[in-house]
């Protein structure tokens, strides 16, 4: 039953569009679950129960917290945690990985391990090992189309994303005019790794997506985003286009019923006037 999330395997679902960052704390970004899935009403999924239930518990009080379930074999130890956000509020933490694990259950149902990331939180469960250990696996990534390449505004970026790799600490934010950027390690990883972890997510983001006017990098221990004013009217023409989408499937959805509805009458109209003439 043992098994990681490795990359590919992970099932990476739907990215909002999401800029300026820190939107919506609740707003789903990626989710990924193990292939291995354990039985129903087995000790593994009484462990997992009370796992979640101390992940959901913790985050009242405390944006970070790791925890490992003993069982009677190997395979029924389990592994989890969850993060906020560094910015985070406590009633939104817990708000945030409440909505998380009730996610994970239509996203991965029984899946021994899995993964999920919101806007605001992170929260992680496994049956191997992976508390403290570096995994720079990209799990997801996002980056805006280059609309009209600025010299000026790449440069602030770049000078934010410097300094977000520069700074300390899990949780860094940094900005320039109408720059902004974030970076977060998860909270079991040290130090050293968390630095080793941000630089390469930066390093990703500036090869990956050169000139876009956003760009989000999430590994799997920690995570790189920047913004730009040009991800405002990005986002704008994205919601844009989302709406008249939605627009021209309600009037596909008008005519088809109208249709329907002339179907129906023309039928009652032939078996009324065939009653008739008999």
């Amino acid at each position: 039953m043992a098994n990681t999330l490795a990359p590919p395997l992970l099932s990476l679902l739907f990215l909002t569009l999401l800029h300026p960052l820190h939107s919506s704390s609740d707003a789903f970004i990626y989710g990924g679950c193990s292939q291995i899935k354990y039985s129903p009403g087995s000790p593994y999924e009484s462990n997992l129960d009370s796992l979640l239930t101390s992940l959901v518990n913790s985050a009242t009080y405390s944006s970070y917290n790791k925890y490992s379930i003993s069982g009677s074999t190997q395979q029924d130890i389990i592994n989890g945690l969850y993060q906020c956000r560094g910015d985070l509020a406590m009633p939104d933490c817990a708000t945030c990985v409440a909505r998380a694990v009730t996610q994970l259950a239509p996203l991965c149902s029984q899946a021994c391990g899995a993964a999920i990331q919101l806007e605001g939180c992170f929260v992680k469960y496994d049956n191997t090992s992976f508390i403290g250990q570096e995994d720079k696996t990209v799990v997801m990534k996002k980056c805006a189309p280059a609309v009209g390449y600025n010299p000026e505004v790449m440069g602030r970026r770049d000078a934010v994303l410097a300094s977000l790799g520069s700074t300390g600490g899990l949780y860094r934010v940094g900005g320039s005019g109408d720059v902004e950027g974030v970076a977060q390690c998860v909270g079991d990883l040290s130090n050293g790794k968390c630095q080793d972890c941000v630089n390469e997510a930066i390093g990703r983001l500036k090869s990956d997506c050169g000139g876009a006017v956003f760009g989000d990098m999430f590994l799997a221990k920690c995570y790189a985003r920047y913004s730009t004013s040009g991800a405002h009217a990005y986002a704008r023409s994205h919601h844009g286009d989302h709406d008249e989408a939605e627009k021209t499937f309600a009037i596909i959805v008008g005519l088809l019923a109208g249709v329907a509805l002339i179907i129906i009458f023309l039928t009652f109209m032939r078996k009324a006037f065939g009653r008739h003439g008999k």
